[in-house]
């Protein structure tokens, strides 16, 4: 009885080789699977307005969302505005390096709230937009975030009865490239946090 044990062992054996063998070779193939399921982008289009989604430090949203408006595609954009550092508004500081970048700042409309998560600002935003009698936009946003960030914003026009039509833009992120996260740590962080969120926002937490 030992021979045949041993040969289904060593069966197994090179089975779970071979089996980590390929996932080592398609490991790109499968993490940049994981990655671009968090992203979606419709591409510029026409709307009334553009809407610039707090988080970005860099700056990347509100000049993405500046183009939009040089282009045309927008007549103006608004700008997301928690309280940020030192006691400034990130609407405040996000148009002001917009500003220093080139754009004027009547491209800009600065919306301040006391928002802290996505489906906050979402409440803010979409209520908003019914008080401005909007009803196209482009949801402007880091690529890694833009699936859910649309997904929450329509949830939230939904149970408003808001009847806005919603198109998500993604900006390009320093930190985080779809292709390559898993090489940096901080690639690395985005994928894991935004994928927590993702999973919290599914299971209605």
């Amino acid at each position: 009885m030992a021979r045949p044990r041993r040969f289904w062992f060593w069966r197994l054996a090179l089975a779970a080789l071979v089996l980590f063998a390929v996932v080592v070779l398609t490991r790109s193939w499968w993490l940049q699977g994981f990655s671009y399921a968090l992203v979606r982008n419709d591409g510029p289009q026409k709307a009334d307005v553009a809407v610039v989604l707090a988080g970005d430090p860099w700056g990347i949203r509100i000049l993405t969302a500046g183009k939009l408006v040089r282009q045309g595609y927008v007549p103006v954009a608004m700008v997301s505005g928690p309280e940020g550092s030192y006691g400034i508004r990130e609407c405040d500081a996000a148009i002001a390096f917009a500003v220093r970048h080139g754009y004027p700042p009547e491209y800009f409309i600065p919306v301040s709230h006391e928002a802290r998560s996505t489906q906050e600002e979402a409440w803010v935003f979409v209520q908003e937009l019914q008080r401005r009698h909007m009803h196209r936009m482009l949801l402007v946003t880091s690529n890694y975030h833009t699936r859910r960030a649309l997904r929450t914003f329509e949830e939230v026009g939904r149970k408003l009865k808001a009847g806005i039509e919603m198109h998500v833009i993604a900006a390009p992120d320093r930190e985080f490239h779809p292709d390559s996260w898993w090489q940096t740590r901080q690639g690395q962080k985005i994928m894991f946090m935004e994928w927590t969120k993702t999973l919290a926002a599914a299971a209605g937490l």
